[in-house]
Formats: structure tokens, sequence, C-alpha cells
């Protein structure tokens, strides 16, 4: 099978790869030179050798009509609409030899490229972020998309990275940086999709879709077909080895409508990438870590047993959302009978739904009680669960504090990978919006799009309230979203810091081997959650999200790690809005 795209064969001369079925003729138009025809090769496949080197820029042109980036370009100086650019990162002068961290020391917050000023913005964070606690951040996807700013899941061009957010050099910087601090770098990629503006894949390869079966942004990518499947994993590959990525998490995979391809893709990355002698030739450390994960709504516990590391937990997020809120529109119409049954069932089995109809009578998920607990991502707020609301309120505006302070004890200290979004840490209460940078009739219909998905909420029923959606394409959005000392929490930082000490001390060390031992229903909004750390030692959460105090029989304080409340309290009462944390030493029973 081809390498798609153009590969450097030595300092002057280039291999280059187009899959185009559809096309009878394709042309390499490198600048300044004249065009050279690529032969065709079977199974839809043009290939041939240029002279050319690092830096030079080219574009295809298809039966003399269509010229086109390459759909695997590396780089695109100018945009979406701009020429290809051949790329070398294999130069690149690592600094830090990097194993990888092991998965149950993940803390990991997601972050936004554009919003923190680029490659090199995100730089400047992270001495902040390891002093602080965080092991990993998750990029939003950086793979090219239109214009200069976007969430990243409208790309078109997945293999190469955001022109606007630095070069592929400073990106290599970054990875290169955070594995100095300890940090690993984790990226979101998309592989159900390609975004509207820039893809021509339908002029010369429409055998890259099945019309046949549709998904939220058009017909679904074909992975029936070998050589569709080998541009994704080809795509893997080159984020963990060409730029040292420590994982990927997979966006939205239940929209990918062939699970094996996901089990073939898995087990490649785990024999390809799982040493850096697969870096361009070089010889590294073996046993590398590389880490996978999952976004699936279909909750399919099975995928997890081969070769993924984990999945976003997004039935745990939702129970704790509407416990915290008291929001039940939308998808949290299945959480909004017994959210504090939800919850406990998430803590000691995983997935709420395991099989069960979800509100629209439709079965959802797969059993998961037999997982670990580190098959489970956690969080209390990422992009979707923020920027997805109409006006990208932070719970920082929703919810009392105080609760919000007892979920984070619970979230910080539990044992499964604890995920933040940037400016959890601080307490920001700035917005968190949905922005694009669409011009013309797709800003139109984009913006429109936007507002209609809300007319069913009862705040936005009325076409007026919907026109103070603000517009995804204004820079004011864009602006708007990025996260501000000056609108905080007081005390949250100290919070995170104290939490994040508590994890890596008294926890972490011991997760491996961990279980769940059992959650039980203490009120209609508190619970009492056990687990058993692999040294044997008992992991206890008593949490109470109720405006009340509830009667429980606590842990001996001298086995409390942490209590929210910080106010002295009797060991049979947890206060309102609460949080107690307790360990116990192997062979000592709980209460």
């Amino acid at each position: 099978m081809h390498r798609h795209g153009a590969h450097l064969l030595d300092a002057t001369s280039a291999r280059f790869a187009l899959w185009a079925p559809d096309a009878r003729s394709v042309s390499l138009q490198l600048e300044r030179q004249p065009a050279i025809e690529l032969l065709p090769e079977g199974d839809g496949w043009f290939t041939g050798l240029a002279p050319c080197q690092a830096g030079s820029r080219y574009r295809y042109r298809i039966d003399d009509r269509l010229e086109v980036a390459d759909p695997a370009s590396r780089y695109q100086p100018e945009g979406i609409h701009g020429p290809s650019q051949v790329v070398d990162v294999a130069g690149y002068p690592w600094q830090h030899p990097w194993q990888g961290r092991p998965w149950h020391e993940a803390v990991i917050q997601e972050l936004h490229v554009g919003l923190l000023g680029g490659y090199a913005g995100v730089a400047q964070q992270l001495p902040r972020l390891a002093e602080l606690g965080f092991t990993a951040i998750e990029l939003m996807p950086v793979g090219q998309f239109p214009g200069e700013r976007n969430w990243g899941y409208d790309g078109v061009l997945p293999f190469a990275p955001q022109h606007t957010y630095g070069s592929p050099t400073e990106l290599c910087a970054l990875i290169d940086q955070a594995h100095g601090l300890g940090l690993m770098v984790i990226l979101d990629v998309v592989y159900n999709h390609f975004g509207p503006d820039g893809n021509y894949l339908h002029e010369y390869a429409s055998g890259f879709f099945r019309e046949d079966r549709h998904t939220p942004w058009g017909a679904a990518i074909d992975f029936r077909r070998p050589q569709v499947r080998e541009y994704f994993i080809q795509n893997a590959l080159m984020w963990l080895c060409d730029y040292r990525f420590d994982g990927l998490r997979l966006d939205a995979v239940h929209a990918i409508d062939q699970p094996d391809f996901l089990v073939e893709l898995a087990a490649r990355v785990r024999a390809e990438a799982g040493s850096d002698s697969a870096i361009a030739g070089q010889v590294g450390p073996p046993h590398r870590r590389i880490w996978l994960v999952l976004e699936n709504e279909h909750n399919q516990a099975s995928l997890l047993k081969h070769g993924f590391d984990a999945q976003w937990n997004d039935d745990g997020h939702n129970a704790l959302h509407v416990l915290l809120t008291g929001e039940t529109e939308g998808y949290y119409a299945d959480y909004k009978d017994r959210p504090i049954e939800q919850l406990a069932r998430a803590l000691s089995e995983g997935f709420v739904f395991q099989g069960q109809p979800n509100r629209h009578g439709t079965p959802r998920g797969e059993p998961s009680g037999h997982l670990p607990p580190s098959a489970f991502v956690l969080f209390l707020q990422n992009h979707d669960q923020v920027g997805n609301r109409a006006l990208g309120e932070r719970l920082t505006r929703l919810c009392p504090p105080q609760a919000l302070r007892a979920a984070t004890g619970l979230l910080l200290l539990a044992p499964m990978v604890p995920l933040l979004f940037m400016g959890d840490e601080e307490g920001s209460r700035c917005p968190f919006l949905f922005f694009t940078d669409h011009h013309d009739e797709l800003a139109d219909a984009v913006r429109e799009g936007r507002r209609a998905e809300f007319a069913h909420f009862a705040a936005f029923a009325d076409p007026q309230a919907r026109l103070r959606i603000p517009d995804p394409n204004a820079k004011s959005t864009f602006d708007a979203s990025r996260p501000t000392a000056q609108d905080v929490l007081a005390g949250w930082h100290g919070l995170y810091q104290r939490l994040l000490a508590l994890r890596h001390r008294h926890i972490t060390p011991h997760l491996p081997g961990s279980r769940a031992l059992d959650a039980k229903v203490l009120g209609e909004h508190a619970l009492t959650a056990r687990w058993r750390l692999g040294d044997g030692s008992e992991l206890r959460i008593d949490l109470n999200l109720a405006a009340q105090s509830q009667a429980v029989a606590l842990p001996p304080v001298e086995r409390w790690l942490f209590d929210s409340s910080d106010t002295a309290h009797l060991d049979t009462t947890l206060p309102a809005h609460s949080c107690v944390v307790s360990l116990l030493p192997p062979g000592q029973e709980t209460p």
C-alpha cells in the first residue's frame, strides 16, 4: 500500500502519491518548475518522483481542470486553498528522550491551541500546568481548517498542522518542551468526517464516502476501502511517530460504522508506534507508551478490550451536571429521573447505559462493570459540554461554588482518569463559545443553523431570544472565549493545587489493580462510593450535592484526606454541598 502524500527520499527528491480513483490524469505542479505527470499504478493510485526539497510548494492538477492541495499535505502555509508544502520533521533535534508515562498517572487538561496563542502560546503555559499537578495536556484538533478560527472539528486536511498556530517545527518544540517537564501530549483527531470548506475529495476520490450511510456531517466515510483505512491509519502514525504525541483521542467514533477499522487502527498503532525506533529510522527507547482514548456515544465497552485504553464517560458527566444544575433539557433528559442512582452506577460500573433504552427508546451501551476505573475519563466540563451550550456558560455560573467545590473533590480524587477544561483550574467564569471563520453563504448557514439548534429549549423558544446567541463567525465570539485572570473564582487555584497534591501522593501510586467495591445512594443528591486500591487500601468518597445536610456514618476523621466544607462537623453528617474523601489502610473495614 502506498504512503499518502509527499515523502522526501533525500535532500533533493521526494515521492508523491495521490489516491484519485475518479481521475483520468494527475499532474504535479511544483512552484517554478514544469508540471510532472504522475503515473497511474492501479487501484486509483497516481505516483511519481520529483526533484524538490523541504519547503517546496506544490499542488495537484486533476484532469487538466482542477487544482487542489494534497489531501495528505503536511503543511499549508497559506491555508486550505493555498499550495501544500513538503515538510521534513525527521530532522527536528529532539532534546528530551521520552518513553511516556503510565496511563494511571494521567491528569489531563484539554485546551484550544488558538485561544492560547498558538503552539508557542501553549508552550508558555506548560511550566505552570506541570507545577500545579497536571501530567498531560490534550490539544483540540489541529488539522488544517478553513480560516483562522475554528474548534478544529471542521478540518479538511488532517495531516497538516493548522498554519495559524505555527509551523510544524514549532509543534515539535511544544511537544519536546512538554516532555521535558514530564507532561504527556494527547491530540484530538477527527476520523468521522471532513469539513465543508476546502474539501475536494468528492471531485476525484468519491470512494472516500458512501452515500448510502449518512452522519450529522454528510455522507459517511467508507472504511470498507483499504485505501481509505490506510489514509487515516497513516495519519494516526504520523502524529505519534513524526511528532511524538503520546496518544490520540478519537472524536465521535459512533459515527464510524466499521468498528473493525478501529480495532485495526489500534493494532497498527501498537505494532508500529510503540517504540521511538519507528521515527524516521531512528533508534530510541523501547516500549514507548502510547495511549488511545475514545469518544463513543454507543458505549462499546468491547473496544476497551481491543487496543483502546479509555473512553470519555459522558454518562458520569451528564448525571453530575443534572445534580449540580437541575437542567434536564436535551440529552440531559436521559438523566432527569434518578441522577444520583445513575452517578452511583457510573462510579461503580463505568457506564450508566449498558444496554438500557435511552429517551428515544433505543438500546445504548454494553456491560462495563468488568473494566478498571482507569478505562473511564471523568470530567465536569470539556469543550463540548461548555461550548455546545447556547451561551457557553461554565459551571462557575450555573451552580453554587460550594457544590462545584465538592464535585471537584470527587473528580480529582476518584480513581478514574480526570480531565479538566482550560480555565477550570483557576475557576474561570469566562464563556467558551462555538466559533468558526466561514464567509458568505456558508457563514450565514452556520450562524442560522447554530441558532436553530436551540429552538426547542425553553429559554430560546422565542426567535428574538435566539438572536442573543453569538454569531460563530464574529471575531468577538472567539475573543470572548479566551480565559482571563480577571474573571475567576477566588481560591480556586489553591483548591486544585491541594487536590492534585493529594492525588499524586496518596492515590496515584496505588491505582494499578484498583477496582470498584460499591456505590450506595444516601439521598436524592448524596451517595457513598468505595474502591479497593491496588495496595489493598480502601478509597471512600462521600458526596452530598443537596442544599441540606445528609446523615451518614463517616470513617474516623484521622482517615480523611479531604473535606470540601473546610468546617468542623460531626463524623455522622455530610454538610450541604460537601465531599469527604477518606483512605482506609489495608485490612481496616469501612463503617
